[in-house]
């Protein structure tokens, strides 16, 4: 049952913070920008659980934003990082255990053959990306309009996600000359993306792509969209690259190619990949990969890339994800929660989009009742982060955890039972109640 939250401690810490990081935070979402009020700051997770300093115990659909698909401190996870540190974190030279993980990725992601380690998914997709204009010789690229790739200088063009949730510039000090070769479409219009095709003849070295735009909300391609992406690029000789760092390992074990049947030439993959600790990766077909030094001559380096750590993290994670059956149960909960949300919205006669796949689910409150979004624009235009920001509040003095933004996509994890989802959903028909009422 809701009530007032005791948040005394979160309060003067985040007081103290702000007098020492930017903003009182280490990543901007997480300041409460577009959800209004004081972050919440944390002290202890536990399986579907979150507390905080407070003593305040929170149903968590956010998981570090993706990486704990299996929950907090999984204890097989939690056994072999014990196990792994007392032998040290980081040694800046080959372990056994990249292969293990490198090899683990390669047999259940479909297009990978051979791929690199770094520490994030920005770091994933800016390597992506020289790389293919290193395989290519061009100097294009196209992205999409709400896509967001990380912070990168070339990517901070219409990116969506903490940007977006800040009502921002894309950034002041990304220099102009840096972007000059970043095309941008809508997403789900592929006509746009012919366009800048013929707009920029043998110029264009690669087209990167959320399969599903997880950072402005939770929008899916439309039929046959990532297919026809694929197409123009092998008939243009561009790469095609499926930023998968959100999807991977979310929307099906081998990600959104393995759900929507396509066959990237290049995937950045991240977050589940590292089991909650630091990591990315991008990883494509042996040809393109042969360019990546030291096999070839495009550059690209990692002091702490391949830790011990995050290998184990990653690898202990992915090997029980593919395990029997514990794939689907969570996208089974997952489900279960989407289908609960609408139910909710039919009876109480609120606008709301609601989509999942796999793992992964998001949620619009909207401003018009017949209003879909498929983009950027319309989530700018019709997505009501009013309405949501208070049903996010509502939602924490009832102990459950959603992104404090309208504009980032929602996780399940093993750990996740009946008993929460039902909790959730009684909680969140309460809470939109108290709105609409």
């Amino acid at each position: 049952m809701s009530k007032a939250l005791n948040t005394t401690q979160s309060e003067a810490i985040f007081a103290k913070a702000q007098t020492l990081m930017p903003g009182g935070v280490s990543s901007p979402v997480r300041a409460f920008g577009s959800v209004g009020g004081t972050p919440i700051v944390m002290a202890k997770g536990e399986g579907a659980y979150m507390t905080d300093v407070d003593g305040n115990r929170y149903i968590d659909y956010v998981l570090s934003w993706g990486p704990l698909v299996l929950g907090h401190a999984y204890p097989k996870v939690v056994d072999a990082l014990q196990k792994a540190v007392v032998n040290g974190t980081s040694y800046g030279a080959p372990t056994a255990i990249e292969n293990e993980l490198a090899e683990l990725i390669i047999e259940v992601v479909p297009s990978i053959e051979m791929v690199r380690f770094v520490n994030s998914g920005t770091e994933a997709c800016m390597s992506a990306l020289r790389l293919a204009r290193a395989y290519t010789g061009r100097d294009k690229i196209i992205k999409f309009s709400g896509n967001y790739h990380g912070h990168a200088d070339m990517l901070l063009v219409q990116a969506g996600s903490g940007v977006a949730t800040l009502g921002l510039p894309d950034s002041p000090g990304v220099p102009q000359g840096t972007t000059a070769h970043t095309l941008v479409a809508p997403y789900n219009d592929l006509d746009a993306v012919k366009q800048l095709f013929a707009d920029n003849p043998e110029a264009v070295a690669g087209v990167i792509i959320e399969p599903i735009a997880a950072n402005m909300g939770f929008v899916q391609p439309q039929e046959g969209y990532l297919q026809g992406l694929h197409d123009l690029c092998r008939e243009h000789g561009a790469l095609f690259i499926m930023d998968e760092v959100m999807t991977g390992f979310r929307v099906a074990v081998g990600g959104a190619q393995e759900a929507y049947g396509v066959d990237p030439d290049i995937t950045c993959l991240g977050k589940v990949i590292g089991g909650g600790l630091p990591v990315g990766a991008y990883g494509g077909k042996k040809e393109i990969m042969a360019h990546v030094a030291p096999a070839g001559t495009m550059y690209q380096a990692g002091t702490l890339s391949g830790n011990p750590l995050a290998m184990t993290g990653g690898l202990t994670t992915i090997q029980e994800l593919a395990s029997d059956g514990v794939f689907a149960s969570i996208a089974e909960k997952a489900e279960q929660f989407a289908n609960g949300m609408r139910a909710i919205a039919d009876k109480l006669n609120v606008p709301m989009q609601v989509g999942q796949q796999g793992t992964m689910f998001g949620f619009y409150f909207l401003k018009e009742a017949n209003a879909v979004i498929s983009n950027y624009d319309d989530a700018k235009a019709y997505a009501d982060t009013e309405r949501y920001g208070k049903f996010f509040h509502l939602m924490l003095a009832e102990g459950v955890y959603l992104a404090p933004s309208q504009f980032e996509a929602g996780f399940m994890s093993h750990v996740h039972n009946e008993t929460d989802i039902q909790n959730t959903l009684e909680a969140a028909e309460r809470s939109i109640s108290k709105i609409v009422g």
